[in-house]
């Protein structure tokens, strides 16, 4: 005699029966592009399906986000978005979808950690000096982002306002020119996902003071977080992280999150990982949503001060 857990389990068993869409709402080449092929090839091996790729880039994400959010919950479309999934709902002052509710939450993929960077013709060798020669010079110093309302100027605002300090931001079209004013001395700093400033970190053409991360980086081991080298309390652990339409059956979520995390221990993957400066994050869903939470209520105060709705 069947019992009524059954067709749930039979329901998983049997899944994935065919090729599973995987949603990226931003163009190739990013970190999420990069997060998103590197668990495929590995989720194809173990689950003997194609997981294939689909970019669907504009508006932050929200172009992508919305096809996801209307798609089937049947497991068979999925979608891999950053943080910028909850700062979106700031930025802009309507969504076609609910941020929360029109989306189930799979699994934690990896840490995109942000450092602290400054240029190195600025006295400052640490988060405490650093924000010693802002409080000398207020209005003085100038910060560059990817544009308003992106992960540099959130994150970057939201240290200002920690540490009592005013500077002028100065936003860019995109990461490039971002990193391009950087390297030229024409901003003096920024708030950076690793990946994008290893090369000139490297090269000495950024110096790093902090990481804003709660903990310090495997990619960047000797530079310890913002909040232990000067400003106590600061913390925007970014990320990335896999997600499925609303009403998605449990069975199929549960074995998705299974199966992300079994992949993401494979120590060769973790290695193709910190090459692209991201680190595996295996956690339970219980920890996702709590992280998404706590990241929501963090950003909601930056945006009150900021307020950059852009539609």
């Amino acid at each position: 005699m069947l019992t009524l857990a059954a067709p749930a389990a039979l329901a998983q068993a049997a899944y994935p029966a065919k090729p599973v869409r995987i949603v990226v709402p931003f163009p190739p080449g990013g970190t999420n592009d990069i997060v998103a092929r590197l668990v495929a090839n590995e989720l194809a091996k173990t689950m003997g399906q194609q997981f294939i790729i689909d970019n669907r880039g504009g508006a932050s994400g929200v172009i992508g986000a919305d096809n996801v959010a209307k798609s089937a919950p049947d497991g068979y479309t999925l979608m891999v978005h950053s943080a910028s999934h909850l700062t979106n709902s700031f930025s802009y002052n309507k969504l076609p979808y609910d941020t929360f509710r029109d989306f189930e939450p799979i699994a934690l993929l990896a840490a995109q950690p942000y450092v602290l960077v400054v240029h190195p013709s600025l006295p400052a060798k640490s988060v405490k000096e650093f924000i010693a020669l802002a409080k000398a010079r207020p209005n003085q110093l100038t910060y560059a982002s990817n544009g308003e309302g992106g992960g540099p100027h959130v994150l970057m605002s939201l240290f200002a306002s920690m540490a009592n300090i005013q500077m002028v931001h100065v936003p860019y079209k995109g990461g490039g020119p971002m990193a391009a004013s950087l390297m030229s001395g024409e901003t003096q700093c920024s708030m950076a996902t690793v990946g994008s400033m290893l090369p000139v970190l490297r090269v000495g053409r950024v110096r790093a003071l902090g990481v804003a991360s709660a903990k310090r980086s495997t990619i960047l081991p000797e530079v310890p977080p913002i909040s232990a080298g000067g400003l106590p309390g600061y913390s925007m652990d970014a990320w990335v992280g896999a997600f499925a339409p609303a009403k998605t059956p449990k069975a199929i979520v549960d074995r998705l999150h299974d199966e992300f995390n079994k992949v993401l221990r494979k120590p060769e993957l973790a290695k193709q990982m910190a090459d692209q400066g991201v680190e595996p994050w295996v956690a339970s869903q219980q920890d996702f949503v709590a992280q998404m939470k706590a990241d929501y209520e963090k950003y909601q105060k930056v945006f009150k001060i900021i307020g950059t709705p852009k539609n």
